[in-house]
This record gives structure tokens, sequence and C-alpha cells, in this order.
């Protein structure tokens, strides 16, 4: 009995004692993992005048200011504010050709007859709609002025919103919040409204300006103060992104805690882009986070009443591959948790040529396939896609809500040579834009990103060749805007538009 007492207690002490040997051995291999991590993140490039200064006059929820003409005031002094703090303060050696905020550089916004950086507004004596522009994430209004200036044309009356953070410096994401760039779209749907009276109003949103639409449609339902969304225009919006994000808030609290201003920062990179911050701070990420949650926060409350009946229709584009934001999550986090309505969702698939699905490194068809067989669906999705494998020519099929017939339409498209998918970051740039397509500009005195082609050993440039390789526009452009001006009633819907 004592021996097997005493063998008990042995082997029970061994247990305890290698149990914290692991405990022990974990917890050194995590604080060797967090060294190595931090020295790795600060040996990166010094931060530059553009990642430190203080541009103090943003607006902020907080801000005392209740109109759009003051918030367009105030950002005419952040505007000279960046001047006196960024532009005046490069240093001889960042006087480079590609440095954004070096004056005359290729990539200097002032080359532009425009400064795109900057809210801007097309104004019609008798408009048939009113439309506001949200851009997306890092990004400014250029990225929609293309499609602003369309439907201006055709009759609508656009305000592209520069959203609280953005078109300045990257330093500008460094404190913003999500519920400040929600409160500068209400100033702008607000001001809207006063505009052009009683013409219905629509949001279109890229990215994070497509969050911030539906948190705005959403939020009005409950809040009959605001302004009423007619219906949403969404292209790649931010409803899901990848979970690593929430964990930015723990890399930037560790950077605090050590005085590491560099931790604060998840890329830092030569900012060479006119309209886009290429460094991108981890407050960003975060507020993503934070603002993807309110989203689904918010349906869930609304989930227990009628009130989500009143969700104005949306029409959604989206590539099927997106490494910004997670397309499924779109059906998943949005779609699928709204009542049946008038919505639709277009995908674009990736090139299905038989040369190229062996070399893929994901294949998305089993999430689409599971969505296209479903019965229950409750909105309309349409797939852009190869006529067939053998073809690069593209036709739209549109899969009604409840099994409902599939129609199909062939477009007067195809996808072009050596692309295999489309991207995030391409979806709001036709080939012909001059900074992010495709068509060469004789004699341009600006930074051609779409035309740029390099080629050298790899790990050589700060930027990565990935990066470099991303398609910056988007080859169905056409078919997109005309979708989108028929959904606004701007034109006649025509036999292409497939669901209508």
């Amino acid at each position: 009995m004592n021996i097997t007492l005493f063998a008990a207690r042995t082997i029970f002490g061994f247990i305890r004692h290698a149990l914290r040997a692991l405990l022990y051995g974990a917890i050194g291999a995590s604080i060797i993992v967090v060294i190595l991590a931090v020295y790795t993140l600060d040996k990166r490039p010094d931060l530059k005048v553009w990642h430190t200064a203080d541009l103090d006059a943003e607006f902020t929820k907080a801000a005392n200011i209740n109109t759009f003409k003051d918030y367009l005031a105030l950002e005419d002094r952040l505007f000279a504010q960046l001047d006196e703090k960024v532009y005046a303060k490069i240093a001889p050696i960042e006087q480079r050709q590609l440095n954004r905020y070096y004056r005359g550089s290729l990539s200097d916004p002032g080359r532009w007859e425009t400064n795109w950086n900057r809210s801007f507004e097309f104004k019609l004596a008798k408009p048939k709609v009113g439309v506001l522009l949200l851009h997306g994430l890092s990004d400014s209004p250029y990225s929609l002025r293309n499609l602003g200036n369309r439907l201006h044309k055709e009759g609508a009356w656009v305000v592209g919103l520069r959203v609280p953070g953005h078109g300045t410096a990257p330093v500008g994401l460094v404190d913003i919040k999500w519920q400040d760039m929600a409160a500068a779209v209400k100033l702008a749907m607000q001001h809207l409204r006063e505009q052009v009276n009683d013409v219905p109003l629509y949001i279109v949103g890229y990215s994070n300006g497509g969050a911030l639409a539906v948190q705005y449609a959403l939020a009005s339902l409950d809040d009959k103060t605001l302004p009423e969304a007619q219906g949403l225009v969404l292209l790649s919006p931010e409803i899901g992104i990848s979970k690593l994000a929430a964990l930015a808030v723990w890399q930037e609290r560790l950077g605090h805690l050590l005085g590491m201003e560099k931790l604060a920062w998840n890329t830092i990179l030569p900012e060479y882009d006119a309209f886009k911050y290429v460094s991108f701070p981890l407050n960003a990420a975060k507020q993503a986070h934070l603002l993807t949650n309110e989203i689904q926060q918010q349906i869930t409350r609304l989930s227990s009443s009628d009130v989500l009946q009143n969700m104005p229709p949306m029409l959604a584009f989206q590539s099927v591959v997106d490494a910004t934001v997670t397309p499924s999550a779109l059906v998943e986090g949005l779609f699928e948790r709204l009542p049946e309505g008038q919505h639709e969702l277009i995908l674009y698939d990736i090139n299905r040529l038989a040369e190229i699905e062996p070399i893929l490194t994901s294949n998305p068809s089993a999430w689409i396939d599971t969505l296209l067989r479903s019965r229950k669906l409750g909105y309309t999705v349409t797939l852009i896609s190869n006529q067939n494998e053998e073809s690069t020519q593209v036709v739209a099929r549109s899969y009604l809500p409840k099994s409902g017939p599939t129609i199909e339409c062939p477009l007067e498209a195809k996808w072009p040579g050596g692309v295999y998918s489309l991207s995030h970051v391409a979806l709001p740039f036709p080939p012909n834009d001059p900074l992010y397509g495709t068509i060469e500009i004789k004699k341009s005195t600006i930074l051609q990103l779409g035309k740029l082609s390099l080629r050298g050993e790899r790990g050589v440039l700060q930027i990565s060749a990935a990066d470099l390789m991303r398609l910056r526009w988007n080859p169905f452009y056409s078919y997109q805007e005309q979708r989108i001006s028929s959904y606004l009633a701007l034109i006649q819907a025509s036999d292409s538009d497939c669901s209508s």
C-alpha cells in the first residue's frame, strides 16, 4: 500500500514538474518570439515627417462642426496645415521624383488640374438624384471620381466626401476613429438632402466606404432624423476582414508601452501614390475591425423587430478573390442576414481558362457553388465568368431568388491577356484611368502606376513585387458603370443588365 502511494506521489510530482517546465518553456519561447518580432519591426525604415506631423485640424465627431460648409472650411485649414507641417518640411534627401510630398515630383497631386484628395461636389440645376460617394481606407475621393463624372453627366448631383483621416498624410489615420468617419457621412447626407430637395438619395461606397454606407443605412432605420438613402451601391465593401486585424491593437499598445513609434505601423513605405497612402498604421486596421463589428451588432439589434424590412435595396460588386476584404463575408455577414429584398450581388469570377486553374494557390469555387446552389436565396446573384473554359469571352449568369430561373446574358467584354482575376483595388477604375489604367498617356507628367513595369532581382525594392503586379483597373468597368447608372434610374435598363 505504501509502495503504491509512494509511486503515485512520484508520478504526480514528475507530471507537475514536467507541466511547470513546459509552461516556463512556453512563456520563455513567447518572450523570445515577441522580442524577435519587436526587433524586426523596429529595423524597418525610419518614420518620416508624413508619419509624424501633428495635423490637428482634422474633423472629429467631437468637433463643433454642424454643417458640410463648416466641414469644408475645416478641410481648407487642414490642407493649409499639411503644406506648413509636411510639404515645407521635406528634407533635401527626400526631394525625389517618386515622393508625393515633394512639390513638382511625378507623384505630386499638385500636378493635377484638380487635387482629388479633397472633397468635391458636382452640382446641377435640376438633378434627378443625389449621390454621395465614399472612398476606401487609406484612399481618397479620386477613386470614385470617374463614376462621379458619369453620374453627373446623366443627371446626378454628386458629393465626393473626403473621409476624415484621408487625403493628407498617413499620420492622419493614426488617431482617427470610425465614429468620426460616420459623423462626416451624416453631415454630407444632410447637405445633399438640402441641395436636391425631394429627389432620391443614393450612397456609393467603395471598400471602407461601403461599410460606412451600410452602417449609415442601418442607423437611419432607427434614427428618422437622418436623410433616407433610396439605395446603396457597394464596391468591394468592407463587411468582413481578417481576424488578425483584431490583433493590431496589441502591437499598437506594445509600441506605446516600449516607446517605439514604429510599432504603431503595419507598413512603412515610400509614398509614391498621389491619391492613396502606401504606409498603413495599425489604428486603421483596428477601426476597420470595429466598424465591421458595429455593422453586425446593428443587424442583430434590428433583427428583433420588423425594422430591417425597410433596409434600402443594395447593388454590390465583389471579386471572388480579394486580399483586402473577405468576399464570402459579404454573403454571410450582410446579404444572408437581411430579409428578402430587391438586392443584387454581382460577383466577378476568376478567369476560368483551363490553362490557369492548375496554377492557382486557392480556388474560390467551393463557396461560390454553395451559394449558387442555395434554394433560400432572398436576393439575386449574378456571376460574371467565362463563357466556357476555352474562351476569354465573359457572360453574366443571374440566379434569381427562391430558385427562380437562371438568366444568361453575353457581355461585350472579355478577359485581357495575362489577367487571371480582379483585385480589391481594381473595381473603381476604368482601363483608361490616367493614374491606375493601362492606357499609356504620351508626354505624361505623372507617374502612371497602372503602366509601371519593373524588372530585377527580388528583395531589392522596398515595395513588394506582389504589390507592383496587383491589377489596378477593371476590365469590366463599362458593364459595372452601366449597371450602376440604370440602378439609379439615370438611364434605361438594357438587355445586358440581365437580372432586370
